[in-house]
């Protein structure tokens, strides 16, 4: 009997513990109104990655606003990325990053969060690329390390090249009531983050405090949002990383010109009709819009609707969404503007009529291509960077920075960090730098965790409070002190302050902004 008993509790418990073993591998699901999700799970951090934020944008849906979410029945599995947008295929960026899987069903997002969640600060990243590269499922954007510190990271899709930003009398002429032309992947932001606000609790996030942030085309996205009145209350901060744009976009009319040309370069005459156009490969089109095409569609267009007027002069007239907002550009900028073809010479229309005032303020014993460096980079990001912040200080808080970071197994080469070159710190994917970049060391990681932890508080607290720059202080343009990131980060006052002072007076005195 004895026996029959230990036989019988060892059977249970050997029941128990494989129970216990199943609940613990068991995927973790979300309930949507579209519908149920199973992701997949590691080590604390959920994943729900191919999540639908809006109709497939295909046949008559493209060259649309985007439309309401599709629904399914069952469970549809989340647990691996689905497809990018269409775009040309480049080599592994850490800005915008590879896209072999690609579809025209692209309007997905991803989530991470830590098990457990429950009422946690959302972060919404729009990946950067010119506008016509990128996705959110690039390695470099991995989740995990802001779903250990307490947040839930948010990447998303959006349409890009001629299929995001395109006008055509053609489409002109058969606009839908109430709904905006020609700038497809700006409303698939603003889309996605509409599905966030609906969506977030479901998976732990609370909705009130949602941070967007983005690098590049993904900051320009973002201060483009900030400019649009309609998007208050998408969001409660902003992170803005090297995108700041100084200028005015085309009108709708000029971009229709361009899109009939490129549509002509895709294989549609110049009087094609709706339909022609969209019966057009998506691959003829990626190509015809290759931003290295002279006239190339970049971007958002003044379409009279969703884009009014360029967003800096909303921010001119101090009128954004007001929000905190975390600001900033990387020390070696130039390394972006020169891959674009973009020759040194041209540098020196920057500094103005007065050739010899401009060079002063970058001092003398120069060589001609090291100030052509800092002067592009200056112009282009870093002095539009400290032109925001000192435009948004009088309401909500703004803080700003400079990223001056190098691994230190390169810093004996490099001039400065690259654009981009924040994102895999911020993120803590320096395992993928690595492979691209060279190895990273303790050193690195350490700033890594560092640097990621002053984003982790802003999205919290609205407050980039961390311990690598802890008297991190709001910007005020009387005193002009912004957080240096550095191997010896440090809070430091008027940096750059002849240079900057310099390239913004040029800039506003020229009558059309330039970048």
């Amino acid at each position: 009997m004895r026996q029959w008993v230990m036989a019988a509790c060892a059977g249970a418990a050997t029941l128990l513990a494989s129970a216990s073993a199943a609940a613990a591998v068991a995927p973790p699901q979300a309930t949507l109104a579209q519908g149920r999700l199973t992701g997949a799970a590691e080590a604390g951090v959920e994943r729900f990655f191919d999540i639908p934020f809006a109709a497939p944008p295909v046949g008559a849906l493209r060259w649309r606003a985007p439309q309401a979410p599709p629904r399914w029945a069952g469970i549809r599995n989340a647990a691996k990325f689905g497809p990018a947008c269409p775009q040309m295929v480049r080599p592994a960026l850490v800005a915008g990053g590879v896209a072999d899987d690609q579809s025209e069903d692209c309007l997905q997002l991803n989530i991470w969060r830590p098990a457990g969640a429950r009422k946690l600060p959302v972060m919404v990243w729009i990946h950067g690329g010119a506008h016509v590269i990128g996705s959110g499922t690039f390695p470099a954007f991995d989740g995990t390390a802001f779903a250990r510190q307490g947040v839930i990271l948010v990447t998303i899709n959006y349409r890009l090249g001629a299929l995001g930003y395109f006008a055509h009398p053609a489409l002109s002429a058969a606009k839908p009531r109430r709904e905006a032309l020609a700038n497809y992947g700006l409303m698939d932001q603003m889309a996605a983050l509409r599905w966030v606000q609906k969506n977030i609790a479901a998976f732990g996030g609370d909705p009130g405090k949602v941070t967007l942030f983005g690098e590049s085309a993904g900051a320009i996205g973002v201060t483009t949002i900030l400019a649009h009145s309609e998007a208050k209350g998408l969001f409660a901060r902003a992170i803005v990383q090297s995108g700041v744009g100084l200028l005015d976009p085309r009108p709708l009319i000029e971009q229709e010109a361009l899109g009939t040309a490129l549509a002509a370069r895709a294989g549609a005459p110049p009087s094609a009709t709706i339909d022609a156009l969209r019966a057009l490969s998506a691959d003829a089109l990626v190509a015809a819009g290759d931003v290295r095409t002279p006239g190339a569609m970049v971007g958002p267009i003044l379409d009279g609707e969703l884009v009014r007027e360029a967003p800096w002069r909303v921010f001119a007239r101090s009128e954004p969404i007001d929000v905190p907002l975390l600001v900033g550009a990387n020390s070696n900028e130039a390394s972006v503007i020169l891959a674009m073809g973009v020759p040194p010479a041209a540098a020196l229309t920057y500094l103005g009529p007065d050739q010899a005032a401009g060079r002063a303020a970058y001092g003398t014993g120069l060589a001609d291509d090291e100030l052509a460096r800092q002067i592009l980079g200056d112009a282009w990001f870093v002095a539009p960077s400290r032109w925001l912040a000192a435009r948004t200080s009088a309401g909500a808080p703004s803080y700003l920075y400079h990223f001056d970071y190098v691994a230190a197994a390169r810093r004996d080469r490099a001039k400065g960090a690259g654009h981009g070159s924040e994102i895999p710190y911020i993120f803590g994917t320096l395992g993928y730098f690595a492979s691209l970049a060279g190895p990273v060391d303790d050193e690195d990681r350490r700033f890594g965790e560092g640097v990621s932890a002053c984003w982790v508080a802003f999205a919290k607290n609205g407050v980039p409070d961390c311990a690598l720059v802890p008297d991190w202080p709001r910007y005020q343009p009387t005193d002009d002190r912004l957080a240096h990131l550095a191997p010896r980060s440090a809070v430091v006052a008027g940096f750059r302050k002849a240079q900057l002072d310099h390239l913004l007076k040029i800039h506003f005195a020229a009558g059309q902004p330039r970048p």
